[in-house]
């Protein structure tokens, strides 16, 4: 049999050196983002973590970790597996002034410095996914028109029966009088303020048209402290997330089964384990097991072939078109001149 050609061994030796590159799947999942450690079900490199939070979370140079929702993008502060929440913040919030304010914060008014800045766009997320605001949010509302907007003290019964009060935005609420940072800089720039939770972006939306600004602030769970005092407002919006459980996911990441990583096709958005030898379809020690391997490569749902297959496939059309040159066609017939024997 003739030596094979030097083009079929080229092509064998480029797929082996795709192989060896695409041995380990596991470890193109990166663990995290700047100082904010990414784990299941996030992730932020195609393939990683759980489907449902595909591309929502985005590692970037220059911003860090960014959340992306229809609103826009938001620079992501920290996340908690534990208590499972996002902090994000939306700069065009308003803030507390400083001294070293750029005038952002405030306009004019018969020599005053009233403090507003009227944001972008309101902060919203997209009810189809598993991320949702939390009730622990507090939503503040700055020189809102009377004539459109209800403002008026809540009566005492609101904090046992919040659902009787839900119209009226609370300008007696306690963040209005004790503002996170800077608790006098309402009175000193004569600015109005009430608190009012908007159950869908839509509500923020129409608030937003008769308000000047808006401001979020949530409850921070710290120490060992008793209720209340175990909370203290800070500016940000809190988002919390679920994490989906599977018993895959569990055994994939179980130390004792091989320690891998929860991941997915990107084509069929299937469950995959991702190991350092491959993906797999259940866990990595069974991934010697040929009934177990999965089908994708390194990059999840990218078909990757051994390179006893590519060899075996290379050879098979190197000899057919070998073959093929030495046959005959007369009148429709085939005949073969050198038939083997």
């Amino acid at each position: 049999m003739d030596s094979l050609p030097s083009s079929f061994l080229t092509t064998t030796i480029l797929l082996s050196i795709f192989i060896s590159l695409s041995s380990a799947q596991s470890h193109l999942c990166r663990t995290s983002c700047g100082v904010i450690p990414i784990r299941y079900p996030f992730g932020i490199d195609d393939g990683c973590g759980s489907p449902y939070y595909r591309s929502m979370l985005v590692c970037t140079n220059s911003s860090g970790l960014i959340l992306r929702t229809p609103s826009g993008n938001y620079p992501v502060a920290a996340i908690d597996y534990a208590d499972p929440h996002l902090l994000v913040t939306d700069t065009s919030m308003w803030s507390c002034p400083s001294s070293s304010d750029d005038n952002n914060n405030f306009y004019e008014d018969d020599d005053e410095r009233v403090a507003f800045r009227h944001p972008v766009t309101p902060f919203s997320l997209d009810t189809s996914t598993r991320f949702s605001l939390s009730p622990k949010n507090d939503y503040l509302f700055f020189n809102c028109s009377e004539g459109s907007v209800i403002i008026q003290p809540k009566p005492s019964f609101c904090e046992r029966f919040p659902d009787r009060c839900d119209s009226a935005c609370d300008s007696a609420g306690y963040l209005c009088r004790n503002l996170p940072e800077c608790p006098n800089a309402l009175v000193e720039t004569r600015t109005s303020c009430c608190s009012y939770y908007p159950k869908a972006s839509e509500s923020l939306r129409l608030m937003l048209k008769h308000c000047a600004s808006y401001t979020c602030v949530y409850w921070r769970t710290v120490g060992a402290s008793f209720p209340p005092y175990d909370q203290v407002p800070e500016y940000g919006i809190r988002v919390d997330f679920e994490i989906p459980v599977t018993t895959r996911c569990l055994q994939c990441r179980d130390r004792a089964r091989g320690g891998g990583m929860c991941g997915f096709d990107t084509e069929s958005r299937s469950f995959l384990c991702l190991c350092d030898e491959g993906n797999v379809t259940t866990y990595c020690s069974e991934g010697g097991s040929s009934r177990h391997k999965a089908s994708a490569g390194v990059i999840a749902g990218t078909t990757v072939f051994s390179i006893g297959g590519a060899v075996g496939v290379g050879a098979l059309v190197w000899y057919l078109r070998k073959t093929r040159k030495n046959k005959v066609v007369t009148c429709g017939v085939q005949s073969n001149e050198n038939r083997l024997f």
